[in-house]
């Protein structure tokens, strides 16, 4: 039954199909099903690491217009949920340099409907559970690289190498992608670790 597949298996089902649509040419189909599937978790993605709608929806449309310009030319290496994380992070980066950039919204109208449609729902649902709590204020205190590093591994479940090509602005080499992913998951002990420590001395964690 499908209610009984884990999240694993239900986005390999998802990336099966995306390949069929694009060796088939149904491009638009395949771009559609990439932003229903993908979107909400990128949008939240984005509104985590920016902490401003505006911008967080604006990267996300920056995205998703890549997503369609390139998806014809992505060569399944990785997943594209995990090159869909990379493109996410490197539009917000590059609104970061250049404030006034912005979407050019050049994609067809089924699309702009798809993407304004994941907006209006994420930014709905992180509207509703932005209220704190103090462990998610530490996180958030955090490097924000440490902070990205616990929500791709904690939050999305990444393995690490995904966690790799996700946070790399460019095309790993496989020892580069390797030794990048032993990287990360020392950092990842050290700030889980460290974390801990500090919700320890908030008193949120008894340190027994």
């Amino acid at each position: 039954m499908g209610e009984d597949r884990t999240p694993a298996e239900q986005r390999l089902d998802i990336e099966r199909e995306l390949r069929a649509r694009v060796e088939a040419g149904e491009l638009e189909r395949a771009t559609t099903l990439a932003i229903t599937s993908y979107g909400p978790e990128l949008l939240g993605y984005l509104q985590a690491m920016s902490r401003d709608d505006d911008l967080a929806s604006e990267a996300f449309s920056i995205a998703c217009e890549q997503l369609w310009k390139h998806l014809a030319r992505f060569r399944w290496d990785a997943s594209l949920r995990t090159w869909l994380y990379q493109v996410a992070r490197n539009a917000l980066t590059r609104l970061r340099r250049t404030p006034g950039l912005r979407a050019e919204r050049n994609v067809p109208l089924s699309l702009v409907t798809s993407i304004a449609e994941v907006q209006r729902q994420s930014t709905a649902i992180y509207q509703r559970t932005e209220s704190k709590n103090a462990l998610r204020e530490l996180r958030e205190a955090l490097d924000p690289a440490d902070h990205e590093l616990l929500l791709l591994r904690l939050d999305r479940g990444m393995s690490w190498k995904d966690i790799a090509r996700a946070t790399s602005e460019e095309e790993l080499s496989p020892a580069t992608l390797t030794s990048r992913a032993a990287m990360l998951r020392k950092r990842y002990e050290r700030v889980k670790a460290e974390l801990r420590a500090k919700a320890i001395a908030a008193g949120l964690l008894d340190g027994g």
